[in-house]
C-alpha cells in the first residue's frame, strides 16, 4: 500500500473511533432504518437495457491533485442538472480531509433529485456503512487496494441488509481477483493511480478483458470526451463515472450531455 493510502486509512480509522464516541451505533442504526434507499444498480442495468450509457456523475468540491474544482460549489443545483442531463446516478465525497465533502453535500444532492447515490469515501469499518444509510447513499464504494477479501466479505453484508449497493473498485489483476469474491455485480475500474493520482484510461483497457460475464464493469476517472466514451464502449464498458471533466464546466449537465450524447 503506497503511503498516501496508508494515511487515508489511518485517517479513517482515527475518524470512525472519534464519530462512534459521538454518535453510538445503535443510535446511527436507527437512524439508518428510517429511509428506504433507491435502486442504484437497477438506475444503471435500466440505461444499458435501453442501449444507453449508464452515468454515474460525481459532486465533488476538491481533488487531491486538482485542489478547487468549483469555487462556488453548489451540490444542489449540479445534482439537478445531472438529473436534467440524463445521468443514471450520482456519486458523492463525503471525505473531508483529502476532498473537502461532507455528509452534508450528500444529503444535499439527494434531497435535489431522484437518483441513487453513491457515497464516495474511503471504507474502512462497518460503522461507516451505517453511516452512509444515515446520511442518505444508496450504494458504497469498497477499494481493493486497501481492504482484504475477510473485511470486505463483512462490509457487503452490512450494506446488503440496508438494501445498498455496492461498488467494489480496483486497479489490477490482483485486486479484481479479490473483488469476484463477492456478491455485488458492481465492478469499478479506477484509472486513477492512488499513489501519484495519475490517470488513464488504459487501466481499463488492461482490466475489463478479465472481468466475467454477468458483471457490471464501470470505468472510473480520466475520462475526458466522447472519444474516450466510445473507445471504452467499443470493449464492452457501458457505465462510466465522470466528475472532473463535468465540474469544471460552467454547466455540468450540458458537459455530460455532450460527452454522452
Amino acid at each position: 500500500m503506497s503511503s498516501i493510502l496508508e494515511r487515508i486509512v489511518d485517517l479513517k480509522t482515527r475518524e470512525v473511533r472519534l464519530a462512534a464516541e459521538r454518535m453510538p451505533l445503535a443510535e446511527l442504526e436507527r437512524i439508518a432504518t428510517t429511509q428506504d434507499a433507491r435502486d442504484f444498480a437497477g438506475a444503471l442495468r435500466a440505461r444499458n437495457n435501453d442501449g444507453l450509457p449508464g452515468v454515474i456523475a460525481e459532486v465533488k468540491r476538491a481533488s487531491p491533485s486538482q485542489g478547487i474544482l468549483r469555487p462556488n460549489f453548489d451540490p444542489d443545483s449540479i445534482a439537478r442538472s445531472y438529473e436534467r442531463a440524463g445521468a443514471a446516478c450520482l456519486s458523492v465525497l463525503t471525505d473531508h480531509a483529502f476532498f473537502g465533502g461532507s455528509a452534508s453535500d450528500l444529503r444535499a444532492a439527494r434531497s435535489a433529485t431522484r437518483l441513487p447515490v453513491l457515497r464516495k469515501d474511503f471504507i474502512v469499518d462497518a460503522y461507516q456503512v451505517w453511516e452512509a444509510r444515515a446520511m442518505g447513499a444508496d450504494c458504497i464504494l469498497l477499494i481493493g487496494a486497501i481492504l482484504d477479501v475477510p473485511t470486505m466479505r463483512e462490509l457487503e453484508a452490512v450494506a446488503a441488509n440496508l438494501a445498498m449497493a455496492v461498488i467494489v473498485e480496483v486497479h489490477n489483476a490482483v485486486e479484481l481477483e479479490k473483488a469476484l469474491v463477492l456478491k455485488t455485480p458492481l465492478i469499478g475500474v479506477n484509472n486513477r493511480n492512488l499513489a501519484t493520482f495519475e490517470t488513464s484510461v488504459a487501466t481499463t483497457l488492461a482490466v475489463r478483458h478479465l472481468i466475467p460475464e454477468g458483471r457490471t464493469v464501470i470505468s472510473e476517472s480520466a475520462i475526458r470526451s466522447r472519444d474516450d466514451v466510445e473507445m471504452l464502449r467499443s470493449i464492452g464498458v457501458d457505465n462510466f463515472l465522470v466528475g472532473e471533466a463535468l465540474l469544471r464546466a460552467e454547466d455540468p449537465g450540458a458537459a455530460l450531455e455532450r460527452m454522452f450524447a
